[in-house]
């Protein structure tokens, strides 16, 4: 029982750490965001261009930006219940929010991302 109790208790400390961590990085402003992607389709390059032009734009120094590939990590489209890529997931600042397609419409995207006012 002492070997179940200890992994409780470290699963305990590593979500509590991740918790702290994101709290950190929603005071600081900073956007963390996963862009999903199918290999190399058109859609997905743009995406990917599109993406970090926004980024680039309009969240200079302010965002961590990982891309993840569905055909080489098949487990992670899994686990963020991704069911179409290209995909982008805004996971902080909360509330979390998915953007499906090759992020072409600056506009939407900046409401979506709480960057722009809607009109």
């Amino acid at each position: 029982m002492g070997k179940k109790k200890e992994d409780k208790d470290l699963a305990a400390r590593n979500a509590l750490e991740a918790f702290e961590m994101a709290i950190e990085e929603t005071e600081t402003g900073k956007y963390v965001l996963r862009l999903y992607v199918a290999g190399t389709t058109p859609n997905s390059q743009r995406a990917i261009e599109n993406v970090r032009k926004i980024c680039e734009e309009h969240l200079n120094g302010r965002y961590e930006l990982e891309i993840i590939d569905i055909y080489q990590q098949p487990i992670f489209a899994k686990e963020g219940q991704i069911v179409a890529a290209p995909t982008l997931v805004k996971e902080l600042p909360l509330p979390l929010r998915k953007f499906i397609g090759n992020m072409s419409e600056t506009d939407k995207m900046l409401v979506g991302l709480d960057l722009r006012v809607k009109k």
